[in-house]
């Protein structure tokens, strides 16, 4: 009987060492290409960021449809039997938006790799520059909503209070004093966590303690009790903000796919500014 991966949500750089070589587990590096050809985790197959994203112009950062998902899921081998582990070079953005695409098409064999290549190379794990081919498959998939949110979703729930926006922006975009689209701001009622606050950086990125991050998000009435919905300029860094808090125990969570380059181009939806 053929051993499966048994990894938590976040995994340790020891831990996925551990387990290299293991039937249906499934690295997959989300670096800058360069730094894949430097060094990854031995094993490890590529996947550019641009694969995982589209674009319809001012609005970027969407969720592909089915069709390119079934593609991306194919050349990768991913069978229903997968344990996906991703990382990426930069703090976990890049790794988080393959790891939400997957619960958006219903694979939850999943694991982020906890301080990513920091981590990994930092400490002194094996590191690999040979290029990795993945076996590819058909695999039929299909968008499960209940992981995503789009800019009409988001408006016929912003009254809910069981519902709250968490964006992931730094607070100059927050605020809209720095913008990327046409209006600045932040959705209604949105609270503001800047994604790098979940990182330690003195642990080589890893996340942060788990009580701390719960104590800073409940300050800011994100509780495991309401549904969360996360959001950034693209979807980018609030992917990573989505992994987290699948990590502390939120069930209810969607990613806003367009996000502010949605809704800060759309003239029929709200915007707050904050005044100083």
């Amino acid at each position: 009987m053929e051993t499966k991966p048994d990894l938590p949500l976040i995994v340790e750089p020891g831990e996925l060492e551990s387990a290299l070589g293991t039937p249906h587990l499934l690295v997959v590096d989300v670096s800058r290409p360069e730094v894949h050809q430097q060094l990854h985790v031995p094993g490890a197959v590529y996947l550019d960021y641009g694969a995982l994203v589209a674009a319809r112009p001012p609005v970027a950062g969407l969720l592909p449809d089915a069709g390119h998902l079934m593609a991306v899921m194919s050349t990768l081998g991913i069978t229903p039997d997968t344990h996906v582990v991703a990382y990426d070079d930069e703090g976990g953005g890049k790794a988080g938006r393959l790891l939400w695409t997957l619960d958006a098409v219903g694979h939850r064999r999943w694991s982020l790799l906890n301080g990513g290549l920091h981590a990994w190379a930092n400490e002194g794990h094996p590191t690999a520059v040979d290029i990795v081919e993945p076996e590819p498959l058909r695999r039929e998939v299909a968008i499960h909503p209940e992981c995503v949110a789009d800019g009409d979703w988001i408006m016929a729930h912003l009254a809910d209070p069981a519902v709250v926006c968490l964006d992931s922006r730094g607070p100059d975009e927050y605020s809209g004093a720095r913008r990327y689209s046409a209006r600045g701001g932040h959705i209604p009622g949105a609270v503001n966590m800047d994604w790098v606050r979940a990182m330690d950086p003195s642990r080589n990125l890893r996340l942060r303690a788990r009580g701390a991050l719960l104590e800073e998000l409940a300050a800011l009435g994100v509780v495991p009790d309401k549904e969360v919905v996360v959001y950034c300029q693209t979807h980018h860094r609030s992917s990573h903000t989505y992994v987290m808090l699948k990590a502390l125990g939120f069930d209810g969570v969607r990613g806003y796919h367009g996000a502010w380059s949605e809704w800060g181009n759309r003239d029929d939806l709200p915007v707050e500014v904050e005044t100083r």
